[in-house]
């Protein structure tokens, strides 16, 4: 019976990593996330859509990096002290999603997460799973297949 409950609580909650665009608090299921590493350089790609920073080399892995800024339309990212990319999997290829900083991992209840408003401010609800309301302001749950799809 204990078993049960364990199960039912594990797909009952989201563990969410969170990080920062701007203003937006973003998250991630946890799940989705191989690793957070620190912005490194980064090689550029000629020809490449502006969402594209270039390419990494990580552990023999050419993996490419996407400024999510860009994408969601708030701009180009600023390299700091910060500054991450967040190392997730789409389409079967690790992608970086450069982001301005990350948070904190927060636990959330599948019940909880609210659908997005068709427009989410000056970004395209394309992007986002859900919402949740967390201390006073909004998570925004990131669809990475619809973020990573990058068109040129």
């Amino acid at each position: 019976m204990t078993t049960l409950k364990t199960e039912h609580r594990k797909t009952a909650e989201l563990e969410l990593a969170t990080f920062l665009c701007d203003h937006l608090l973003l998250g991630v299921e946890l799940a989705e996330v191989e690793e957070i590493n620190r912005h490194t350089e980064v090689t550029p790609v000629p020809g490449a859509p502006a969402c594209v920073r270039g390419l990494i080399n990580l552990r023999g892995e050419v993996v490419t990096v996407l400024d999510l800024k860009t994408i969601l339309g708030l701009g180009t990212t600023q390299i700091g002290p910060g500054t991450r990319n967040v190392i997730v999997r789409s389409q079967n290829e690790r992608i970086g999603l450069l982001v301005d900083a990350v948070s904190d991992v927060v636990r959330a209840r599948r019940d909880e997460l609210l659908p997005c408003p068709a427009n989410f401010g000056q970004v395209d609800s394309r992007f986002f799973r859900a919402v949740y309301r967390l201390d006073g302001r909004l998570l925004v749950l990131l669809d990475v297949a619809a973020a990573t799809a990058v068109e040129s």
